[in-house]
C-alpha cells in the first residue's frame, strides 16, 4: 500500500540494509560519469590527497537515491522539487557498507494544490566505521488522500 502524505509523520525514522561497494563499481561508474583519475586509477590515486581510490560524489548520490527508493518506495510521492544542503563528509573506499538512514522533517499541505503536500526528507549516509559520508535534504512533492 501506498503511503501519501496524510500517512507520513513528523520524526519518522527509516534505516536501509547495508550495501558495500567495490572498487569495480566505482571505476565503472567513474569511467562513464566522473573521470577523474583518483575515481578511476587504483595506483595513481594512492599519490592523491586522498591516498587511495575514493568513489565520486555523483556516486553517492545515486546510490543514496537507490537506497532511498528501496527504503521510502512505499511513499506516493508526485515528483522531487530540490535538494538543499548537500555534504559529502568523508570520502567512500572500495569495501565500504554503507547505510542510508531517513528522517521525516517536515510536512506541510501545497500552498498551490490541495492535491499535493510538501514533505522535506533528511537523510545521513554512514559507512561501515559509523562515519557520515554524505548528508543531504530531499524536498518532494506526495500525493495526498487516502493511502493508495
Amino acid at each position: 500500500m501506498m503511503r501519501r502524505f496524510d500517512d507520513l509523520v513528523v520524526g519518522e525514522r527509516r534505516t536501509s540494509a547495508g550495501l558495500v561497494i567495490d572498487e569495480q563499481a566505482i571505476i565503472a561508474f567513474a569511467q562513464d560519469f566522473d573521470p577523474q583519475w583518483f575515481h578511476v586509477d587504483p595506483l595513481a590515486a594512492r599519490g592523491s590527497a586522498f591516498g587511495g581510490l575514493i568513489a565520486s560524489g555523483a556516486h553517492l548520490l545515486a546510490l543514496w537515491r537507490r537506497m532511498d527508493h528501496d527504503l521510502n518506495g512505499d511513499i506516493d510521492y508526485y515528483c522531487g522539487v530540490g535538494m538543499e544542503n548537500v555534504r559529502f563528509r568523508k570520502a567512500v573506499r572500495p569495501g565500504d557498507r554503507l547505510t542510508l538512514e531517513s528522517e521525516i522533517a517536515e510536512c506541510r499541505p501545497s500552498a498551490s494544490d490541495a492535491g499535493r503536500g510538501l514533505v522535506r526528507m533528511a537523510y545521513r549516509m554512514t559507512n561501515g566505521a559509523s562515519d557520515v559520508v554524505l548528508d543531504l535534504e530531499a524536498i518532494n512533492l506526495v500525493y495526498r488522500g487516502a493511502a493508495a
